[in-house]
């Protein structure tokens, strides 16, 4: 079942919450960002929950799906929500999406990128993130250098 398109057969493209779960992919002073397919704007790797999961298990089957490999070892980073997480998806639909994001810098697998999803995969320093990178995940990387000074002290 996909709740979340149940859900807009009722309530159309009105503004709802989305609980979601990301992650932050780090490695030598770089993050991993993909090029989404929808909006080509960079963004980290996570997506909606589905019924029953739990935030570890959504991000790592977003990972997964998107950018195929699988975290090893995931780091609590942030819960983030408010006005700065409102976003409206190309299809019009409106959502304020809630999402717990977990720091990685452990994984298996190779990058495998789901071409319905992702356009491109790439690693960026984190003093020199792109400029075209999705409002979302701008404000969630605001503190990044903090807890990465804080993590590898």
């Amino acid at each position: 079942m996909n709740s979340m398109k149940d859900i807009r057969k009722i309530i159309g493209t009105a503004p709802m919450f989305m609980p979601a779960a990301g992650i932050i992919l780090y490695q030598n002073g770089k993050i991993l960002l993909q090029k989404r397919g929808d909006n080509g704007k960079w963004a980290l790797h996570g997506g909606a929950m589905e019924m029953g999961e739990t935030t570890e298990e959504t991000a790592v089957r977003e990972a997964r799906e998107e950018i195929g490999i699988t975290p090893v070892e995931l780091d609590f980073y942030g819960v983030f929500s408010g006005k700065q997480m409102y976003h409206i998806y190309p299809d019009g639909n409106e959502v304020y999406i809630i999402s717990t994001v977990y720091f990685c810098d452990e994984y298996s697998g190779e990058l495998k990128v789901d071409e319905n999803e992702v356009l491109e995969v790439k690693w960026f320093d984190i003093d020199k993130l792109p400029e075209n990178i999705a409002p979302i995940d701008s404000f969630i990387l605001e503190n990044i250098h903090e807890y990465i000074e804080a993590k590898y002290k």
